[in-house]
């Protein structure tokens, strides 16, 4: 029996320069207790659908043909065809939220940041099954205990803001299902979330889906997360559907090109050191002349440390409570962290949210001086205290080491036109004349493979992959020595994160750059980096050489990471059950000799040639050195 028959649905969007149509003709079902993945780049038309089906269509956007019949299991013999209702009437507010729900991408923007998390799901509560205020908390408790929150009675009285991103998308989740939807639609639910995070989550959904017999809509990019819960794969491109079918069909033998380019575009761990990711829309490194000259060292000088962290800690104080500072409290962001960076590598730091990946990024940058320890940095042939610098020299310093952001949209001026973003670092450091910044600009536009004619363009205007192409020639604008990639693909579907990352490989090797890759998914660092960093509450807990670290992890923690990665394979399925009982980021859960207390001392013991691993127990035994 099918729940839900998305037929001949084609839904228009009517612009200043005329209608745009975003879906064209699709259809395909969702049976009885079954989850469909609809999978598709960016901008395919897969939120649109399920805007469609919720009734939550921009006031700009018409469904022009086409039927969503929904048979609800409460009604037996009743097809309802959503296509049809009205937005705001009765019949579908009685629909939306309560016998179809859905889980938004990212929880914090969906979630009111006045109210409380108690308050907020027993709305829905409320307003669909007409209880009083008592019993709509009593049954949000419920709710929150079934998706496993922890105290779920203090959690009603708690703000979104007090909680980890986990926890605010289980909020969301008990939001969905407090009335006990017969579908619910996930729209991207684990895109902003850790891997191990991911992993519990989309454990959640299908415990949930168990226990309240319903259907589920995941609306995802990532072919990780379709091999690990979808029974049937729907497959759309510009607003058409290319291939559907069951999952073991479409992984086992996929017809359609568009679904295999989208297979060759997911990094895996299996893949040979030569093999590159195939994007679906290839795009081809330009360095000219001025960049050319860029070549920080001569191939001769690679292998030489280019940035040396010493025992670096750094602690943030936090307001809890209280005025004039009453409860004051400090969190330890970095304990201890020592490690090295050559010249022409690409050293990845990985871990979980929180752990103190951006924060060691920052302390590089000398955004905020550390507590204690040295960052070395080498400035033609001396290694120099980068807390020493001043004037003149730190403004070089700042030449020499640039940033890629996470989020290409927010870290441009939407006010600027990109030629005016471009050429910024230029007006800021006093280099060339009007014509040549010009000219540079220019060839920073090729250089990423951009048509220089968009230069007047505004950053709104162009896509995911444009935008962060744009952070990338903005980066290397001063012909940087290093670059510190901060989550650079995380927000990006798979085929525009493969662009990116060749992307980074090809400059690296043109240019002679150097990189620290800062991520959370072990699987995309597996491709760029040479050597893996792993932290894990502001501390490094393994470092070894790239296929070292994947094929033998030591560390618990970095165990617990790579089992926690989901391949596009259904061979490689993830142990959901393993993964909850692993206590992975609790240092005082992790088995001897790996244990670590308040007192413990961050000290890298080396087990191999090049590959440290942060093991107190063997501290006394082992101390072939604290600097990677």
């Amino acid at each position: 029996m099918n729940i839900l028959e998305i037929d001949g649905l084609t839904i228009d969007f009517k612009t200043d320069e005329g209608s745009v149509r975003a879906v064209d003709g699709a259809s395909f079902t969702i049976g009885n207790n079954r989850t469909v993945a609809l999978v598709g780049e960016s901008g395919s038309g897969k939120s649109v659908i399920a805007q469609a089906i919720m009734g939550i269509l921009p006031e700009s956007a018409r469904i022009t043909g086409g039927h969503i019949r929904f048979h609800d299991p409460a009604a037996p013999g009743d097809v309802i065809d959503i296509a049809g209702l009205d937005r705001s009437g009765p019949a579908m507010r009685t629909i939306r939220g309560n016998r179809i729900a859905i889980i938004f991408q990212e929880p914090m923007t969906s979630l009111s940041p006045i109210h409380t998390i108690g308050d907020q799901i027993g709305e829905a509560v409320i307003l669909h099954n007409k209880v009083g205020r008592a019993d709509a908390r009593r049954l949000t408790a419920e709710m929150l205990r079934l998706v496993h929150f922890p105290d779920p009675e203090r959690a009603l009285d708690t703000y979104p803001f007090e909680l980890s991103g986990g926890l605010r998308q289980r909020a969301m989740i008990a939001m969905a299902l407090v009335c006990r939807p017969a579908v619910l639609i996930a729209d991207e639910p684990t895109t902003a979330l850790d891997v191990t995070i991911q992993a519990e989550i989309l454990k959640l959904i299908r415990e949930v889906q168990t226990e309240l017999q319903m259907s589920v809509l995941m609306i995802t990019h990532d072919f990780g997360v379709v091999a690990n819960v979808a029974d049937d794969v729907v497959v759309i491109y510009h607003g058409r559907i290319m291939e559907s079918g069951a999952a073991a069909d479409l992984f086992g033998d996929p017809r359609h090109d568009y679904l295999k380019a989208l297979l060759k575009a997911v990094p895996r761990f299996d893949m040979e050191e030569s093999e590159r990711l195939v994007p679906i829309r290839p795009i081809e490194a330009k360095p000219g002349d001025f960049m050319m000259q860029a070549r920080t060292r001569e191939t001769g000088e690679r292998g030489r440390p280019l940035l040396t962290v010493e025992h670096i800690s750094k602690s943030f104080s936090l307001r809890k409570s209280g005025f004039f500072g009453a409860g004051a409290r400090k969190v330890k962001a970095l304990d201890g962290v020592s490690f090295s960076i050559d010249r022409g590598e690409c050293l990845g730091l990985v871990g979980e949210s929180g752990s103190g990946k951006s924060t060691t990024a920052r302390a590089i940058l000398r955004a905020f001086s550390v507590d204690s320890g040295r960052i070395l940095f080498d400035r033609d042939g001396t290694m120099t205290d980068i807390s020493t610098l001043a004037g003149d020299d730190l403004m070089a310093y700042r030449r020499a080491v640039q940033l890629i952001f996470q989020d290409p949209f927010s870290s441009l001026n939407p006010r600027m036109t990109v030629f005016e973003i471009l050429s910024e670092p230029f007006v800021i450091h006093g280099i060339g004349k009007a014509e040549e910044r010009a000219e540079r600009v220019r060839e920073l536009m090729r250089l990423v493979g951009l048509d220089p004619r968009f230069l007047s363009r505004y950053p709104h205007s162009f896509s995911g992959g444009q935008r962060q192409r744009i952070g990338i020639a903005r980066a290397l604008a001063l012909r940087p020595q290093l670059v510190l990639c901060d989550e650079p693909v995380s927000a990006l579907d798979v085929s525009v994160q493969a662009q990116i990352l060749n992307l980074l490989k090809d400059l690296r090797d043109a240019l002679g750059l150097t990189y620290l890759f800062v991520s959370h998914n072990l699987a995309v660092v597996d491709y760029i980096a040479d050597r893996i960093a792993v932290m894990c509450r502001g501390r490094l807990v393994e470092l070894a050489p790239t296929r070292e670290l994947v094929d033998n992890p030591q560390h618990p923690y970095t165990q617990a990471l790579l089992q926690a990665v989901p391949e596009p394979s259904l061979e490689d399925k993830l142990d959901f059950d393993a993964l909850s009982a692993a206590k992975a980021s609790d240092p005082a859960a992790w088995p001897a000799p790996f244990t670590v207390t308040e007192t413990t001392d961050p000290v890298l013991v080396e087990m191999a040639p090049g590959h440290y691993v942060a093991a107190p127990g063997w501290a006394q035994e082992k101390r072939h050195g604290e600097v990677a």
